[in-house]
């Protein structure tokens, strides 16, 4: 199994949006929308009341049944927002730095280096495991991540694709407070069961890991946010992949995250 790092893949957002174009509009629409209702978008659920959401997320491929649709699609949408807002900061997280990352927790503050941003795994690395051993894995993509000015943490796992359905999927995570960020990286996240372990075909040969629990996302993005901070040179700045392959190349520039002193 090829754990892919090379380039930044095909984002969520890019998938969400046709074009920049789009989604500046988009955040155009939701900001004056808010300003007029004096409603948050910051609070997901003030952000899917929006009028110009609702309107948007009607508009995607497959939203066929509207109130089907916003529970399917809010939570992306709304990651999505506030990733263009925040400039759309990728973060490519190398094979060895993810190693680093589950194996113990770096020096540095929880900080993280973008209010809102897109950590990009490396392809297979990281997978979905079920409570029951009936349940499909699947591979994770990446992980959005949005920080309100209130302190607020919002996070979602995206997941790749499966041959038996089109399109991506998305795991929602309960909100939490930053302010708890320093205890998240030494948690016991799965509570039973070494955090990060996968029963998975080649698994043990390949070395992947599973996520099971919200708690093991927390430890693994506060351990990010402590990486980023603490060890800054670690984070190389680097321009879209210009030549199609496969996996197909994302458009963004993107910081690929490496294992650095």
């Amino acid at each position: 199994m090829s754990l892919h790092d090379a380039y930044a893949r095909t984002t969520p957002w890019e998938l969400t949006f046709q074009s920049a174009e789009v989604a500046r509009d988009f955040a155009a629409a939701v900001s004056e929308e808010s300003e007029g209702r004096g409603a948050d978008p910051e609070v997901p659920e003030a952000f899917l009341t929006m009028g110009a959401v609702d309107h948007f997320i009607r508009g995607l491929e497959g939203a066929d049944d509207a109130e089907g649709a916003l529970a399917r699609f809010g939570g992306l949408v709304y990651h999505a927002h506030h990733f263009t807002n925040a400039g759309c900061p990728v973060f490519l997280l190398s094979v060895h730095a993810a190693r680093y990352l589950v194996g113990g927790a770096p020096s540095g503050s929880p900080k993280p280096p973008a209010p809102s941003g897109y950590l990009q795994f490396p392809q297979h690395l990281f997978w979905v495991v079920g409570a029951s051993p009936g349940d499909t894995p699947e591979s994770i993509d990446g992980l959005f991540w949005t920080v309100t000015s209130a302190g607020v943490l919002h996070s979602m796992l995206v997941t790749g694709l499966r041959p038996d359905r089109p399109g991506i999927g998305v795991v929602p995570l309960p909100s939490a407070p930053m302010e708890d960020a320093g205890l998240w990286v030494g948690i016991e996240g799965r509570g039973e069961g070494a955090d990060f372990s996968a029963a998975l075909p080649g698994g043990e040969l390949d070395g992947l890991y599973g996520i099971a629990s919200a708690g093991e996302v927390f430890k693994l993005l506060a351990r990010f946010f402590a990486y980023a901070e603490g060890v800054p040179d670690a984070l190389e700045a680097m321009k879209p992949e210009t030549e199609s392959g496969t996996p197909e190349a994302s458009s963004l520039p993107f910081m690929r995250v490496t294992l650095s002193a």
